[in-house]
Order: C-alpha cells, then structure tokens, then sequence
C-alpha cells in the first residue's frame, strides 16, 4: 500500500493541511483536557463533515477517552484515527469482475463529477490488467461526454461503441453489451447521462437502461459506480442520495480529492450512504484513479 499512501499523501495535500494540521494543532504537545471537545467539533464542522458524522465521531472518541483514559491529547488524536479508519469497514480486496464474462459495469452521477473520465481511466486501468475491456457511450444527451469518451477509448486502446448525440441511451447500452459478448471482453464499461430534462426523467432513463442490459445479462450490471465530486462537499451527498433511489448502487469512487481542502468528505459519504468507497481520483492523468485504502486515507488527512 506505500505507492497508494504516496500518491494520496500527494492528492490531498489540502485537506491535511487544513483539517489535519489544525487537528494536529489542537492536539500536539498538551495534557487532554476536556475543554478541548468544543474546539475539536468546530475544527470538525468546518471541515464540511456534516452533523451526523462529527456527532458520531465525536461520541465514539468520548466512548474511547472514558475507557481508555488517555493522559496526552496526541494519544486522543491516535485514537480519532482508528475510530476514522474503522468507520469505512471495507471488505478486503473485493472482486470487481463478474466470473461470468462479460461484466457490466454502468457508470452513475451527475454532470461534472468527473464520471465520463473516470469510465476512461476504469478502462485503462483494467487493460492494464490484462483484461480485454470496451466502453459503451451511453451518455448521449451531452455531445461532449460521447466525444471525450472516445478520446479515452483512443488513449487506452479501447474499443467504444457510440451513436450520434442525442440518440436512445439505452440502444447504446444493448448495443454495448451484444458487442462485448460478440467479441469476447471480459468488461464492458457503460457511461450514462447526469442531466436530462429533469430529475424523473434521468432516474426513468437509467432504469430503463438498467432494464435492457439484464435481458441479455439478468444479473447485471454487476457494479453501478455512482462517482462524487468531493469539490461539492454535502451537497454532493445530496445530488448521490437521487441516484440511489433509481439505481442499486455497488460502490463509489470518490474525484478530485486534489482540488479540495475538505476531503473528509468520504467520512461522511460512507456514514451518511452506508455504500463503500471502492476508488479515489487524486488527479487528471490516466493513474491517478487509485484503489480506495482507509488507511492510507486517514493518514492522507492527518498526516503521520
């Protein structure tokens, strides 16, 4: 995990420099007293945590300052870690693929989220694996996103199946899954619309597109990743909770955890969503879409 914890150290250099080196500022050096709770639940709320996260946080560490009883307010900071990284509770080293290929997986979330790059790096990662991989553009209500999947497709060697903007989002999706069974891949990667009319039309559409693939594939799509701006903070947790409701979502992946300094945002999402986080995305470029590790994460936020 030292190449995931490098490269997170990296991406989230704001959020530790905020959250974690004011937690840290709190902490270092003291006797714990009690006065400090109202100061570490300040730090905790304008980190954008959310009332319900920071009240859980803040009631376990309590939990922990009375049975463990520790004298140093650094030891209180150790035990803020271990309650952070046991409130993720992911299972170890979950299988992504399907054992009956072709997988099918459908990329969710709104518009600027990053969920048509991440589709492009998912393929490229993938590939790089060693697995035969295509990638279906069903996201045809924004020319755009058709286009810039494409340009994935060229940079990762991969196949794209499209039709001209505008077209039926769920012809694409059959057309997707009919040439990765065709063709034999291992994976097919189906980017979808974040914006349509209005919101029961987008939870129309990708039902019916969720509908259409398991008539070829009655248990698909074996992943739904629904992709958060961590940028948003909790109104990103607003817009995910729509998503929810029309789709069975598998697991996120969490973006541009490099472009905030409130990146704690994942705390709340896996207190508040109860849906693990699979992936993170530190950056632009094709590797930085990582494998999401508690650990390494906590240790991103509050330093070593």
């Amino acid at each position: 995990m030292a190449g995931i914890w490098n490269r997170l150290k990296e991406g989230m250099s704001r959020t530790r420099n905020n959250l974690g080196g004011r937690l840290r500022a709190l902490f270092h050096g003291k006797e714990w007293d009690d006065n400090l709770w109202e100061e570490l639940e300040e730090i905790l709320y304008e980190a954008d945590l959310g009332v319900d996260t920071i009240e859980y946080l803040t009631a376990a560490l309590r939990e922990a300052v009375r049975t463990r009883r520790p004298r140093h307010a650094d030891d209180v900071m150790d035990l803020l870690r271990e309650i952070m990284v046991d409130l993720f509770d992911v299972p170890s080293d979950p299988s992504l693929l399907d054992p009956q290929r072709p997988s099918i997986w459908l990329m969710v979330g709104v518009n600027g989220t990053g969920k048509t790059t991440t589709a492009g790096k998912f393929a490229a990662l993938m590939k790089r694996q060693g697995y035969q991989v295509i990638l279906g553009a069903a996201d045809t209500f924004r020319a755009a996103a058709v286009e810039q999947l494409q340009e994935w497709g060229v940079r990762s060697g991969v196949e794209v199946v499209r039709q001209a903007p505008g077209a039926d989002s769920a012809a694409v999706a059959y057309d997707t899954v009919q040439a990765a069974i065709a063709r034999s891949k291992d994976l097919a990667i189906i980017d979808t619309a974040g914006r349509l009319h209005n919101k029961t039309n987008l939870m129309q559409e990708l039902q019916k597109v969720v509908r259409v693939i398991q008539r070829e594939r009655p248990q698909a799509p074996h992943q739904v990743w629904l992709v958060i701006d961590a940028t948003t903070g909790q109104n990103g947790l607003a817009q995910a909770q729509v998503f929810l409701e029309a789709v069975k979502v598998t697991g996120i992946v969490l973006t541009k955890l490099d472009g905030t300094a409130k990146g704690g945002i994942a705390l709340s999402i896996k207190r508040q969503l109860g849906l693990p986080i699979r992936f993170v995305g530190v950056g632009e470029k094709v590797e930085d879409l990582l494998p999401f590790d508690a650990d390494s994460y906590v240790r991103a936020i509050l330093g070593d």
